[in-house]
């Protein structure tokens, strides 16, 4: 879909039908989109306006009450354009959320709307709160933060996502210093949610210079601030392959063995180590290293970690596919350390005709079909590394 073409849509529809107005403009002066923020603006003034109309016929008593026929279908069409937008627009420089309160109603209200010979509104329903001085809707691509007695909306860039949440950067001008935001996608489950906070809380009571610092959870939008780093591992190392050196290579490793040293001694098992899930930072006279992405952390007697959790990941063990994610153990994490440190040393994945007899021997014993020939543990890893 070409998005442009879509918001011009959409826009032509609103002024087709004589709805657009700037009463609220206002509260929609940081959306960038001229296009998207009239439409915005417009939609906004529909909702009021429709629903101070439907205030007139609510609260309803248990048999509820009928709506007329004309605001129903301006009300559908104004859902329909609002949810189609929402939908079209997620994942690009143009999304936007949707006010909790408001996103329930209209989803409510779309259950109920008929086209023609009006609606029934249904029984007990309450009188609906108007937004005239708040925004309805919200740029996906802005965040607001409140520091010392001032508060401030900072412009977000999409750098990252997945089937969970989506990643942004952005410049926090009152310290001066880039963060990332981490948010929460709007149609996860409650469980998915309780994951999402999990892998904030695991990763804010982690206390280690090898692991990404967490600052804040907005509870209110499922979203929480880090540190930013420079390069995930796989970006630096396709980069840099060519002028690394092995001293380099070898500190990166190392870096990267102590955070796991770390996280086992914490009775935590990271279970997606990848080298998108590796973030190194480059300062003047040292590169760090820190682990980042904890969703699928796995931790004793948690009722979050099931049989169904995704294999996924050319480094994890592939056992795992027939035995079930539900039996991770250590011994898979060292057969993924092992790809990690292989890849460093090498900037290679195929493990295939490797020269050096100390490096194949040490992928072999951390490759080794049978567990009880591989890495027992991280301790064992981080020796024969040494010896490399």
């Amino acid at each position: 879909m070409n998005i442009e073409n879509y918001i011009e849509s959409q826009y032509r529809e609103l002024i087709a039908s004589g709805q657009v107005n700037p009463e609220f403009a206002d509260l929609y002066a940081t959306i960038e989109h001229q296009k998207l923020r009239e439409i915005l603006t417009g939609l906004h003034h529909n909702y009021v306006s429709l629903f101070r109309t439907m205030n007139e016929r609510l609260p309803t008593n248990e048999n509820g009450a009928h709506f007329w026929a004309d605001p129903s279908r301006q009300l559908i069409n104004s859902i329909e354009i609002t949810i189609g937008l929402y939908n079209s627009l997620k994942n690009t420089k143009y999304a936007f959320e949707i006010d909790d309160y408001y996103f329930n109603l209209i989803k409510k209200c779309r259950d109920f709307l008929s086209s023609s010979g009006g609606s029934l509104l249904p029984a007990n329903m309450l009188k609906i709160d108007l937004y005239y001085t708040m925004p309805i809707f919200k740029s996906a691509s802005t965040i607001s933060v409140n520091n010392t007695t001032n508060g401030f909306t900072f412009s977000l860039k999409l750098i990252g996502g997945g089937s969970y949440a989506n990643v942004y950067k952005y410049k926090d001008t009152f310290y001066n210093k880039t963060f990332v935001l981490k948010r929460a996608k709007k149609e996860l489950s409650e469980k998915e949610i309780l994951r999402f906070k999990r892998e904030f809380e695991e990763m804010n009571e982690f206390s280690s210079p090898y692991i990404l610092e967490v600052y804040c959870y907005n509870e209110g939008q499922n979203e929480y601030v880090m540190e930013y780093m420079d390069f995930t591992l796989d970006e630096y190392i396709s980069r840099n392959n060519a002028s690394m050196y092995y001293s380099q290579r070898k500190s990166i490793g190392q870096q990267i063995l102590k955070a796991f040293e770390y996280i086992h001694s914490k009775g935590r098992l990271h279970r997606d180590i990848s080298p998108k899930n590796i973030l190194l930072k480059q300062y003047d006279d040292v590169m760090v290293v820190k682990i980042a992405d904890f969703g699928l952390v796995k931790i004793p007697d948690s009722s979050l970690t099931t049989v169904n959790t995704e294999f996924k990941g050319y480094f994890n063990d592939p056992s795992l596919i027939l035995d079930g994610f539900d039996t991770y153990n250590a011994l898979h994490e060292t057969y993924a350390l092992t790809r990690i440190m292989y890849y460093v040393l090498t900037g290679k994945t195929n493990t295939g005709n490797i020269s050096n007899s100390k490096l194949q021997g040490f992928v072999q014993k951390g490759l080794n079909p049978d567990k009880s020939k591989r890495f027992q543990n991280v301790n064992e890893v981080v020796q024969e590394f040494r010896n490399l």
